[in-house]
């Protein structure tokens, strides 16, 4: 092969190169070409936590949020959650010293603001504080059923039960009031941010609460969140299980 031969075929070969490195493998439709069928895959795109940080709900994917949160699939979803939950509780070797211990979070975790949410386009509006906090002192949310089964069973078992909860400390009040009016009893502590959490990313919080429960010698077997910043960071428990949450996402 004479030069100039070979030297127009190492032209060719590298713009090859450069245009397969230029292209996306991965090509995402523009949020105007969201179809109902691709909002199931983007739900699990949340689940798993390969969307990253989003803000709200895709508008030409909230009625299939709407669908999802108040249909047989949660509700399905959230007891298979509950049933490997409880299976794993039930393989757990406890200490028996009163020191087995179980995290939960609060917010569509124990209780449901899925009647908060249908007044709010179900996330497609940006979260909005002063509204929540009318809600959640109207303790009004219903307990959701799966973790209610579960709760009630890990404290059959002996578990001492910590509620963690993104809530304030000055919404302590209402939000006892309202997991009792659910069913919720006899939990260890439950705890809410205080003055010196405010601003705190929720996974360093949580982090932090969850070593002060294990320095006071507290085995965390189990947690049961619904968002990964629920479950992530340090001090965390043997193991995690995450109930499935579209409508919004917490840091």
């Amino acid at each position: 092969m004479d030069s100039g031969v070979w030297l127009l075929s190492l032209l060719v070969a590298l713009s090859t190169v450069s245009h397969i490195r230029s292209e996306p493998i991965l090509r995402l439709p523009s949020e105007k070409a969201i179809s109902s069928d691709y909002c199931d895959s983007w739900r699990l795109a949340v689940e798993t936590n390969n969307a990253g940080a989003w803000e709200r709900v895709p508008v030409n994917c909230v009625d299939f949020v709407a669908e999802y949160m108040t249909g047989e699939r949660y509700r399905r979803d959230c007891e298979v959650v509950g049933n490997l939950s409880l299976a794993f509780a039930r393989s757990v070797r406890m200490v028996g010293d009163g020191r087995d211990a179980w995290v939960f979070d609060i917010d569509e975790t124990l209780l449901s603001n899925v009647p908060y949410y249908q007044e709010i386009g179900f996330g497609f509006e940006i979260f909005n504080e002063t509204s929540f906090d009318t809600w959640v002192h109207s303790a009004a949310a219903p307990a959701l059923l799966a973790n209610l089964i579960l709760y009630d069973e890990l404290k059959e078992l002996g578990f001492k039960i910590f509620l963690l909860t993104g809530r304030s400390e000055y919404q302590r009040n209402a939000t006892e009031t309202n997991l009792l009016l659910s069913g919720y009893r006899n939990w260890e502590r439950l705890i809410l941010r205080g003055s010196s959490d405010k601003g705190k990313p929720a996974i360093s919080y949580k982090s932090e609460k969850r070593e002060e429960v294990e320095n006071e010698g507290y085995m965390i077997h189990g947690s049961s969140g619904d968002q990964w910043s629920d479950l992530w960071g340090y001090a965390v428990a043997a193991r995690s299980f995450k109930l499935p949450n579209p409508m919004y996402y917490i840091p």
